[in-house]
This record gives C-alpha cells, structure tokens and sequence, in this order.
C-alpha cells in the first residue's frame, strides 16, 4: 500500500489507517479472533496506522488494541483522543493529562504517536462544543497538550476539525497542531471543493486547503458517511455528525450520486474510498469496517488507486442539481 506525509511529521502513513470507533465496530462488535484478524490482515496489506478514542466502547476500544498489539510483532503508529469535559473547564491540564493516563494503560504503552483534541469547536461552550479560546489560554488546551508531548507521552498532537468552520481554521492556522481529522466524502466534499450555492450541507469550506498552507495532516474521517456510501444494510450505528442528520436524505443523496457513477466496475465503498485518495492533499483516510469482508473491500478499493478526474466530473452536475432533491 502507498504511504503519504502526514503534514509537518516524520510519519509517511499508509493511505488507508485502521480506525478502531463505534460506527464500523470490527475492534468492538466481533469476536476476539476476527479482532486479531482484523489488525494481521490490515498491517499484512500494508496498512501502518491505528487510530482509536477512549469513547470508543467506553474505553473497550483502547482496551482491546493493548492486547491485540501486544500479541503482534508490528507496532504500527497509533492515535487516540482526549475529549474535554467543557462543564468542568477549571483543570483543562489535568484533564488531558488523566484521560491520556488512562489511555496508555489501556492501550498497554508508555505512549502514542498522535494525541488529539476529540471535541468539535465553536465560538461559545455548547455541550460537547468547545469555545476555541479555551485552545488559546494561557492555561489553554494547546499548553496543555504541548505539556504531555514534552513529557514523551504523545510524539504529535492533532485536533477533530468539526464544530463551526471559522473556530476549526482558527486552530488549522494556529499552527499549534500536527494532524486534523477532516469530514470529506462524496456527500459532503466541501472541506476540499467550492461547493454550489443551491448544494444543502454542512460547509467546510477551504479546510483542506488551510491545512495544506500549513503543513498540517489532513486525515479524512467518516469517507463512508457511517456506512451510508457503503452498504444498504442498517446496523443502527449510523451516526450523524454534521448537521446532516436525515437519514432518508442521506440515502437519496447517495443514489444520485452512484446513479451518476454506475459504470464504475468498483462496489460503492471502494468509489467512495478512491474519491477520497484522488485529492492529494489529504494524508491518509480513516476506515470503520464491520467485518474481514468489508476490510478486504476497503484495501482492494485503495490498492485501484485513485478515482480517475473524469469520472470525478461527472459529479459536477449531481451537486449542480443539489442531488435533485428541494
């Protein structure tokens, strides 16, 4: 499998990584021998990177990863995340510090190559949403990060860029952070594209291109849109995390889309995947799978190489047409 860099580190990562969330689940939902096959047959492919979170499985996640990489003879890259408790802003460094304790001892390492903030960002504390000044504090989240980077327990630190566009350029630009984990997919490709005016989503205009102009690694999450660019079948996982949360929609959006691309010879989730690798400023692309089948299909879509530029024209007019939906 190509390799990529990853922004301003010294990591050439693998074009696919391995992620270990709740949506795909394979690290989660199966059985502990499809787990341990699971991460042979992804390093086996080529496949260089693990990312993970301690919401995962409430921990399970991290937990399962310790042990599966302890029987392995790889030690591939890794990433987890720490979420800030924005109710309790008082110890923003002791809460990373704690939740990365935790972290390691789960994953079984004394620590990981890329910690990243797991929040999404905005102008004002909302829920899980954190206000980006609490990034710029003096006693502020990028400190306290820096703090446990310094202490060797995380080479690279990143951030999950969703919430409000503005705040995420903001910490893009910063240049404070290593990696940020974009949302881009055929539905949704506004991170790396103008998008039409009529077009109805969640913008993330000029993302991409701001962590380009910063040497920042662009990890591409959610390229299946929690599964519905790859596969009729529900699991009840699919959970939305932009303001395109009408399931039905979603689903419709996807049928114009391959109605456009039907005489592409590749299943749905490997156009999907193919999609993302033809933009070349992003590092790498994060993938939930279910099962060893749905890996499979994953790694035979990125060893095709990239979605041709024509085949890519061809959507123009599909996102002209706001996927002919009013």
């Amino acid at each position: 499998m190509k390799t990529r860099r990853l922004g301003k580190t010294e990591i050439q990562v693998s074009e696919l990584v391995l992620g270990g969330g709740y949506v795909g689940g394979v690290l989660l939902h199966q059985d502990d021998e499809t787990k341990r096959l699971a991460i042979e047959c992804a390093l086996k492919a080529g496949i260089n990177f693990i990312d993970t979170a301690p919401s995962y499985g409430d921990g399970q996640s991290e937990q399962n990863l310790g042990w599966l990489l302890q029987e392995i003879d790889q030690t591939p890259y890794l990433s987890t995340k720490v979420a800030i408790d924005a109710s309790t802003r008082h110890d923003l460094a002791g809460q990373i510090e704690r939740s990365l304790h935790d972290s390691l001892i789960r994953l079984q390492r004394e620590s990981v190559d890329v910690l990243q903030l797991h929040n999404p960002l905005g102008l004002n504390d909302d829920g899980p949403m954190l206000a980006v000044r609490h990034l710029f504090d003096k006693k502020g989240i990028i400190k306290a990060l820096d703090n446990v980077r310094s202490q060797g327990l995380t080479k690279y630190i990143g951030f999950t860029s969703l919430g409000e566009i503005d705040p995420c350029r903001r910490a893009i630009e910063s240049g404070a952070f290593d990696t940020a984990q974009i949302y881009y997919n055929l539905l949704n490709p506004s991170a790396g594209r103008d998008m039409p005016l009529n077009w109805e989503g969640q913008r993330f205009t000029g993302l991409i291109e701001s962590c380009r102009a910063h040497d920042v690694g662009v990890m591409n999450i959610r390229v299946f849109a929690a599964g519905i660019l790859a596969t009729r079948l529900r699991t009840g996982r699919e959970i939305p995390i932009t303001s395109e949360k009408d399931l039905s929609r979603e689903e419709k959006r996807a049928d114009a889309i391959f109605s456009e691309l039907s005489k592409d010879n590749h299943t749905h989730a490997q156009t999907a995947l193919r999609f993302s690798l033809a933009n070349e400023s992003i590092s790498c692309v994060l993938i939930g799978v279910a099962n060893l089948n749905e890996l499979d299909e994953a790694i035979t879509g990125a060893l095709s190489g990239p979605l041709p530029k024509s085949v890519i024209s061809r959507l123009e007019k599909v996102y002209n047409l706001n996927f002919g939906l009013h």
